[in-house]
């Protein structure tokens, strides 16, 4: 939140104060130790085309650095890169039933949703003879041996209300 509200206050009425600092009028040179203005001004007298020299452009220096082109290419690396040649075409599936997150529209096959992993742990752990690995793979278009790790190493979690030490259980009816 805070970086939000400093990058609006920076960002206010950028443009024009940017405008302002273009228009402001430009620094002069630096101002000359007063021994030297002595020594300026009598070289000046004494050779007034030096003025003329300091303000003229050469044209040969012009023409010169007109020819400069510069050409330059990044060193070969020993590594080979391989060409990956034509990309693979992805087989994409429809994500399958509820699924909360309306921008998913298809999802490659070998993967799943998080939603998806969800329902078929929830579904496995509800009804293990019906969801089996074989038809868990087959259905979600995943490898029987990802879809075994998956049931082995992960479960869902399931809230158990426990009722307090010292009072007892109010028995449903």
């Amino acid at each position: 939140m805070g970086a939000a509200v400093f990058r609006a206050i920076r960002n206010f009425n950028l443009e024009n104060r940017a405008e302002r600092e273009i228009s402001k009028m430009k620094p002069s040179a630096a101002p000359r130790h007063p021994s030297t203005k002595s020594l300026l001004r009598e070289q000046m007298s004494r050779h007034p085309e030096i003025k003329g020299e300091i303000a003229r452009k050469d044209d040969k220096l012009l023409s010169l650095l007109k020819d400069v082109y510069v050409d330059s290419k990044d060193p070969v690396s020993s590594l080979q890169v391989k060409d990956p040649g034509p990309q693979e075409q992805k087989e994409f599936r429809l994500a399958k039933g509820h699924n909360f997150n309306l921008n998913i529209k298809n999802i490659p096959k070998g993967k799943i949703s998080i939603v998806e992993a969800l329902t078929l742990l929830n579904n496995h752990k509800l009804y293990p003879e019906t969801w089996t690995a074989e038809k868990i793979a087959e259905e979600y278009y995943l490898e029987q041996k990802d879809v075994k790790s998956l049931l082995k190493y992960f479960v869902t979690f399931e809230v158990k209300l426990l009722p307090p030490e010292g009072k007892k259980a109010i028995p449903s009816k």
